[in-house]
This record gives structure tokens, sequence and C-alpha cells, in this order.
């Protein structure tokens, strides 16, 4: 299984979706927890489902449950959590959720996780894609930059 992950920040709509057609994705999974905010530009959700359709023929997909909760986002943007204790909390709400139970295998395959942080290092859609392929055992990842 392939799994891709992208951010939306610091591309150019054209690089942004000319990645996904290099990658020949058939299906975005929007990980944020607020995808309609009017600072996504291209990515916000009704022109995102636009766009991939259109130039893409590519499928969208909301997963809330991929998202890290309004809380924990505070505590590591707002409060100066560190990256370390977010990504601890963040790992343990995917094992609360048993997201490897409840998002299915073919969802995800040949599918591309996207959020607004231009590198994957210090975004969730990372541990979303690493947890998932410790999961499942048979996922390589490709992060689109």
């Amino acid at each position: 299984m392939k799994l891709y992950t992208i951010g939306f920040t610091k591309k150019s709509a054209e690089k942004f979706f000319g990645l996904l057609r290099k990658a020949e994705v058939t299906t975005l999974i929007d990980v944020r927890l607020n995808n309609v905010s009017q600072l996504s530009g291209f990515a916000k959700r009704d022109d995102l489902k636009y766009f991939l359709s259109e130039i893409c023929d590519v499928q969208y997909a909301h997963r809330i449950d991929l998202a890290p909760t309004q809380p924990l986002l505070d505590d590591y943007k707002k409060h100066g959590a560190s990256w370390t204790s977010y990504e601890d909390r963040f790992l343990e709400l995917m094992k609360t959720r048993h997201i490897e139970n409840t998002v299915p295998r073919e969802l995800l395959n040949n599918a591309v996780l996207l959020c607004s942080e231009d590198k994957a290092q210090h975004c969730h859609r990372r541990l979303v894609a690493e947890y998932m392929a410790q999961q499942w055992g048979d996922v390589s990842i490709e992060h689109l930059t």
C-alpha cells in the first residue's frame, strides 16, 4: 500500500496539484480540524473538492478522526507545548480512537493525507501515516514536497 502526505502552505496551486497529479493519487484525505478557514486559499474545503475533481480526477474525503482535538492543537500552537509533548499526546489519541480499525484500508490505498504544514516533520499527517504503517505493516509513505 502506498500512502502520501502533503501540506498546502508555501505551495502555489500549480505546484500543489502538479504534485498530486505526478503521484497519481486517487483520494485526498483532509486531516485538518478546520478545513474551511479563509486562510486556506485554494485548499478551503469546497474549493479544494472542486479543484481536485476538475484538475486531477481525485476524490475528496474529510476525516476528523485523523485530526487532533482543538485543545491539543491549542496547547501546541498557542500555549507553547513542545513538539514531543504534542506528538506523544496525538499518538495516544490515535490509539484511543483505534483508527487502524475504523479507517478503511482501501480509503488510504494510494491516497494523500492533507494538512496545512509545509513540511511533514512537525505535522500530525506524518504521525497518522507512520501510525498506520506501524499498525498495518505493509504501508510505504512518501511526503510530497
